[in-house]
């Protein structure tokens, strides 16, 4: 970012290459809609060239990043919420068309084994249907632990709260996913990853 900033336009297509696809799956598991995660992802990278000149090392690139995908995401749910009134009941999070299908079918599942990626086709539909069920707070808490490996201390910073804030959100959330995951017929226990492990 320093030598982006510096002038380098190449450091940019490094930054973009290294950073977008974790990004990208935070904000699409934050907005549940593939279109509205690729603008927002594309506003996304246009801050951080607008912010470049101003950019200081007070804190990690990816905690900035991140907090700008943050706010963008909930900036662009505050508007989506004026639009339509989502159901959490709704097996799909989004309106007809590409971008209702399911979390679960529309990331990929990489490196598993075929009898686990077999037990996952099953089960992560569910999972992604648990985790748009829960808070807000606590859903993007989880997402930017386990599925971008942020640490708890630099999440606390992304949002805004007390470390303590957070890790009490992941306990919430981990409890709330092993809830609505018995309701949905999952025998098994969550890992502290998110994953079930069969019982």
């Amino acid at each position: 970012m320093l030598a982006f900033r510096a002038g380098d336009p190449r450091a940019f297509e490094v930054l973009v290459r290294r950073h977008r696809t974790p990004v990208f799956n935070f904000i699409f598991r934050f907005t549940g809609h593939r279109a509205r995660a690729e603008d927002v992802l594309q506003e996304t990278w246009l801050k951080v060239v607008r912010g470049a000149p101003d950019y200081e090392t007070k804190a990690k690139f990816t905690t900035w990043l991140y907090t700008i995908a943050r706010n963008l995401c909930v900036d662009s749910a505050r508007k989506e919420s004026y639009r339509q009134a989502a159901s959490l009941e709704s097996p799909t999070v989004g309106s007809e068309g590409e971008d209702s299908r399911p979390l679960g079918e529309a990331l990929p599942d990489e490196g598993a084994s075929p009898e686990r990626g077999a037990y996952n086709a099953r089960v992560r539909p569910l999972l992604e249907r648990a985790l748009a069920s829960l808070p807000e707070e606590q859903r993007e808490v989880f997402v930017l632990r386990e599925y971008s490996g942020i640490p708890f201390k630099d999440i606390a910073e992304v949002t805004g709260v007390s470390e303590n804030t957070v890790k009490s959100r992941m306990r919430y959330a981990l409890e709330g996913l092993r809830r609505r995951l018995a309701e949905l017929g999952v025998d098994g226990d969550l890992a502290e990853d998110g994953r079930t492990v069969a019982g």
